[in-house]
């Protein structure tokens, strides 16, 4: 992304959360600050576009709020499991630690961000009286620039057993970067846990999934973001159990929508295969 302008990609995404409480019902993720924090102008938007309501944008919005819902269950299940330490990375207008999840239960988040995209934020989160819980600590650091450990340190990050959520970020970092954090991450005490989405290297798509690609690809290009890193999923898994990781479920498509849109009406499921889930823990 640009160096002092903030993600396009994290508005649009905000945007599509925004819309799934609008359109959709029942609801696959019940957002109840996703309107706010985009403030009236961006509603209305919202309210006037017919586009909203098509095959393309269904498909889309299924995934994204499939992947914050995703990322919002193995958040409750690390609790579970006795984890009271969170990291969000790439944070964009993600509402989660506003909604002070698991609070009564001790849990402290970090929210790292590009410091442009975390500066927007902040002035979003004022403009819609969204006010910041205790629990929460801002991170501004850039992924492929900064150290992240040495960023979430200084903030207060305590080595001990961390749940880590990276959604919509690691199809735009390097490789490099992107064995780095997680090798990171699986050093630190089981049972630590991540949750991240990527995107399908173009090889194991058809034609038609290709195309689509094409086209999104131009499309974050054209904003600044170009994708940048793509994965067979058959060896990925192989990756991550070799960085230390012993327990590590993908979603598909064809598993996302068996559990988060089975038996809906209204069209809203996922179509395509450009983009998996992955949860893996120590």
């Amino acid at each position: 992304m640009e160096e002092e302008k903030f993600s396009r990609t994290a508005y649009r995404v905000a945007m599509r959360r925004a819309s799934h409480q609008l359109l959709d019902d029942p609801k696959v993720f019940d957002d109840p600050l996703a309107l706010r924090v985009l403030g009236p102008k961006a509603i209305a938007e919202l309210q006037s576009d017919s586009r909203e309501d098509s095959h393309t944008s269904r498909a889309l919005r299924a995934f994204l709020v499939a992947r914050s819902r995703f990322a919002e269950d193995e958040l409750a299940a690390a609790v579970e499991r006795g984890i009271r330490q969170s990291v969000i990375l790439g944070a964009g207008l993600d509402t989660s630690a506003f909604r002070a999840p698991h609070a009564d239960r001790g849990l402290r988040i970090f929210e790292v961000d590009h410091p442009a995209t975390q500066a927007w934020k902040r002035e979003r989160l004022a403009a819609g009286e969204i006010s910041v819980p205790a629990t929460l600590t801002f991170v501004p650091a850039d992924f492929e620039r900064q150290d992240l450990a040495a960023e979430l340190s200084r903030a207060g990050f305590q080595w001990k057993a961390t749940f880590f959520s990276w959604l919509g970020v690691t199809p735009y970092l390097s490789r490099e970067v992107f064995d780095g954090t997680l090798a990171w991450i699986a050093s630190l005490p089981a049972p630590s846990a991540v949750v991240f989405d990527y995107a399908v290297d173009p090889s194991s798509l058809d034609r038609d999934e290709q195309a689509v690609l094409r086209a999104l690809a131009a499309r974050v290009e054209s904003a600044g973001e170009p994708f940048r890193l793509f994965f067979v999923p058959s060896e990925l898994a192989g990756d991550l159990e070799g960085m230390g990781f012993s327990h590590v479920e993908t979603l598909a498509r064809d598993q996302m929508n068996a559990r988060y849109f089975e038996d809906r009406r209204g069209g809203l499921r996922i179509s395509g295969g450009l983009a998996q889930l992955v949860s893996a823990r120590r």
